[in-house]
């Protein structure tokens, strides 16, 4: 099976800071479902974790504790997730980051995570050696000639369509 005949999950996970096992939680998901070399389906969802969201963190990606007060649960999001996922290539912009919350918030359930991963991030470092940095919107302008004005960077649905563009962009030779 091809890259281009299997379905392909593009996903971005916001948090409360830089690692999962130092208390920080995933707070926000946003994955886009790629097939045939379209994307054809979405998933997004802020994520209630009833944690504190540092100042600093909040001024990255703006999201606050008033606005996850009346979205679900971790148990309810990461299940559907889950099941949107199934066994489909996950991908995401420094991989190792979002699969390491994302195994941790399906181990929190009981649930496995056995999905076979692509980093766009050292992607782009292998394919395009000479940037300044590898920086999503670094490496979007570059791949795409620009962000899409309507892009709002640092929340998770926009980035993982911009990281689906990219990848899709990276990958089209391998037709």
């Amino acid at each position: 099976m091809t890259i281009w005949n299997r379905r392909v999950v593009v996903f971005d996970i916001e948090t409360t800071g830089l690692s999962p096992w130092h208390g920080a939680r995933a707070i926000e998901i946003g994955a886009v479902a790629i097939k045939n070399g379209k994307i054809a389906d979405e998933f997004h969802s802020l994520i209630n974790q009833k944690v504190p969201i540092p100042k600093s963190v909040q001024e990255i990606h703006g999201i606050t504790e008033d606005m996850l007060e009346d979205q679900p649960g971790p148990r309810t999001v990461f299940s559907n997730f889950h099941r949107f996922i199934n066994d489909s290539l996950l991908v995401a912009h420094n991989a190792k980051f979002d699969m390491n919350f994302l195994r941790v918030e399906l181990a929190n359930l009981g649930l496995g995570l056995v999905n076979r991963s692509q980093c766009t991030l050292q992607m782009s470092r292998r394919l395009f050696p000479d940037l300044p940095n590898y920086r999503l919107g670094t490496v979007a302008r570059y791949v795409l000639g620009g962000i899409p004005e309507n892009m709002n960077q640092h929340r998770a649905l926009d980035d993982a369509r911009l990281v689906g563009r990219v990848w899709l962009e990276m990958v089209k030779d391998a037709r």
